[in-house]
């Protein structure tokens, strides 16, 4: 008989093997490494949910996608509903301006859109057998910047331990320099005026499922999951 765990796998799969294609055809996660946020749409995993294990179990990964980052889309959609001009812009505009958002819808614009933009990154900043270190003019500006990967990696992993509460550690590209900042919430470096490269989520429903209150635990093992490749394409974009 079937587990509950193992239907979890067989439907991520097969569900994933269908949307595979669509998810690039439509550009939602592109060889150009865009954050596709225009239209408020949830975007598609690029891998199974099953994909990052052992290190981010398939059940934690269906939750987070489906229900999580689904609510921030839905939610954003909902607040923006009865102004259509701001329909038209990307997320990221939104964000990168939220004094310009109608005060009433402000706060609603700033944690769901900082949701929805959050999650649609994260979502690509991970793969199956990822982890190792950067390689090339990325690893060369952590080195300049933290002086070995080792530092940057216990810089990192102390901003995401120390966020109190729910958050994210970053590591940004800011006036052409690599800095590692810590946001609360759903906020995001980019209303700090600064492009995140590499982030973390550090909200417990990202890991509780398998690491309980072991915040530690889990960034050790989310190092596993890193796609370097994307963040050095996203670092040679945003500085180039």
């Amino acid at each position: 008989m079937m587990t509950r765990r193992q239907a979890i796998k067989t439907t991520a799969l097969a569900t994933a093997a269908a949307s595979h294609g669509q998810l690039f055809a439509q550009g939602t996660f592109n060889k150009g490494r865009n954050v596709e946020t225009s239209g408020f749409v949830l975007p598609s995993l690029p891998y199974p949910f099953d994909a990052l294990e052992p290190h981010i179990d398939a059940q934690t990964m269906e939750i987070h996608h489906g229900r999580h980052h689904k609510a921030y889309v839905d939610n954003l959609t909902k607040a923006i509903a009865e102004f259509p001009d701001l329909a038209k812009k990307s997320v990221e505009v939104l964000l990168k301006d939220l004094n310009s958002v109608p005060e009433k819808i402000r706060t609603a614009v700033r944690n769901n859109g900082g949701g929805h933009y959050n999650h649609a990154l994260f979502w690509q900043m991970m793969k199956k057998n990822g982890g190792g270190e950067p390689k090339g003019e990325l690893a060369k500006a952590i080195e300049t910047s933290f002086g070995n990967f080792t530092a940057f990696k216990d810089a990192f992993a102390k901003a995401g331990l120390g966020q109190f509460g729910s958050g994210w550690a970053w590591l940004v590209l800011q006036q052409g320099k690599l800095a590692i900042q810590a946001t609360p919430n759903q906020d995001n470096p980019l209303t700090q005026g600064a492009q995140p490269l590499l982030g973390v989520d550090v909200w417990e429903h990202a890991y509780y499922l398998k690491y309980q209150n072991k915040r530690a635990d889990y960034i050790a093992a989310w190092w596993n999951v890193v796609d370097w490749d994307f963040v050095a394409d996203r670092y040679a974009k945003l500085n180039g």
